[in-house]
């Protein structure tokens, strides 16, 4: 069984999403040339790099890099063409004329060459498959404006859908599932019916009973513009998903209470070691992978970690049972199994080799060493939704 939504990557500023690589907009552009007029230091970085990165017709992207007090490079990512929302780089390293980057949460790295002239880069980025991105630094006059944020949806507005399509995925589509807005528009890519359920009510896929096979066999892309202004915040896109799923897809079901096979989050002995959050009471949550096995969580409490948890990594539902209600912030780095992250594996993105002797401990080892919490198979009380009607989604 697969688990929900593994690309959904919730940043560290209100209401964001991982950038849609797969789906981008507008004609193919290329970066403008370098200005000559803005001199730079031999072999300093900082400025402004861009270049269109070669998804569908183009995203461009621009690249801010400054030097902090330490004389380490810092860097800002910016997907001009899905909304500009800034992405920190977790390390932004030049060797020689080697240069790389990765971003958290994501899944993202590049990799780029530092041509003789200074001011061009020819590399690649790799979010699960090799895309170009050649960049090129420009002034800041010539650099590409950002986007301004987007306000977030009036946290009493419980939205649907203003216009939407549901179309069958293409055969030939790329795997991979992408979820993000672009302008108004909000859009999902290869989502089965599991998928959208899970994400409407906060479920994970084996919390759904009596489903008719085509749940899970047949994948649909979604297109809609939500009906009210403004950005949804997750608990406002589970809401919209559930609008959809009773308009168009005739969705009909009832909660029950079954015992179920699932992990259960407790307090370790000596009690839990995280952070308590440092984010204000409007601030938005966090939950990003560096890689597999390697996330950041932000003003999350643990029973909300346990519903992103079992959504990214785990084949069962996650229960909180530790008690605990102040949110937190914190790190967790293990060693998945086999059992964990089925579907970013199946876009090609493997953890760290088991016998790599720098590797994290198991899952359960590293969360009582890490958080001093536990996390262990049992069986649970838990609830599920039981289909009793549903239909192939309307025509547009």
């Amino acid at each position: 069984m697969k688990q929900l939504l593994a690309w959904i990557v919730i940043g560290m500023v209100p209401v964001s999403v991982a950038p849609v690589w797969a789906q981008g907009q507008g004609q193919q552009r290329s970066a403008p040339p370098a200005n000559a007029s803005a001199p730079v230091a031999a072999g300093d970085l900082t400025g402004n790099w861009q270049g269109t990165l070669a998804v569908g017709n183009g995203l461009r992207t621009l690249i801010k890099v400054s030097k902090g007090a330490d004389g380490k490079y810092k860097a800002v990512f910016y997907s001009i063409d899905q909304g500009g929302q800034p992405l920190g780089i977790n390390k932004f390293d030049v060797q020689g004329t080697a240069v790389t980057f990765s971003i958290t949460g994501i899944n993202l790295t590049y990799v780029g060459t530092l041509n003789p002239d200074g001011n061009t880069i020819t590399g690649s980025v790799t979010q699960g498959e090799a895309r170009p991105l050649n960049l090129t630094r420009v002034s800041d006059d010539a650099a590409w404006a950002i986007p301004e944020a987007p306000k977030p949806m009036a946290k009493d507005a419980k939205p649907g859908f203003e216009v939407v399509t549901i179309k069958p995925r293409s055969p030939d589509a790329r795997p991979g599932k992408n979820i993000g807005f672009q302008g108004r528009h909000f859009i999902m890519r290869n989502f089965d019916v599991d998928d959208l359920l899970a994400l409407a009510y906060g479920l994970h896929t084996k919390q759904i009973v009596g489903a008719p096979d085509w749940f899970n066999s047949e994948l649909f892309d979604v297109d809609g513009i939500p009906d009210t202004p403004g950005v949804p915040s997750q608990t406002q896109q589970g809401i919209m998903m559930q609008k959809l799923l009773a308009d168009r897809f005739a969705l009909k079901f009832h909660h029950e209470q079954r015992e179920l096979s699932v992990f259960a989050i407790t307090v370790a002995k000596g009690g839990p070691k995280m952070q308590v959050t440092t984010a204000g009471p409007d601030d938005g949550i966090g939950f990003g992978f560096r890689g597999l096995g390697d996330l950041t969580v932000r003003n999350m409490g643990i029973t909300e970690f346990a519903k992103w948890f079992q959504g990214s990594v785990t084949d069962r539902p996650v229960l909180d049972q530790t008690g605990l209600k102040d949110r937190y912030d914190f790190t967790l780095k293990w060693t998945p199994d086999d059992s964990q992250f089925a579907q970013f594996r199946s876009t090609g993105a493997l953890p760290r080799p088991k016998d790599d002797p720098n590797a994290p401990p198991a899952l359960n080892d590293a969360m009582q060493q890490q958080l001093g919490l536990r996390i262990e198979p049992v069986k649970a009380m838990d609830d599920v939704i039981v289909i009793d009607h549903a239909e192939h989604p309307s025509a547009n």
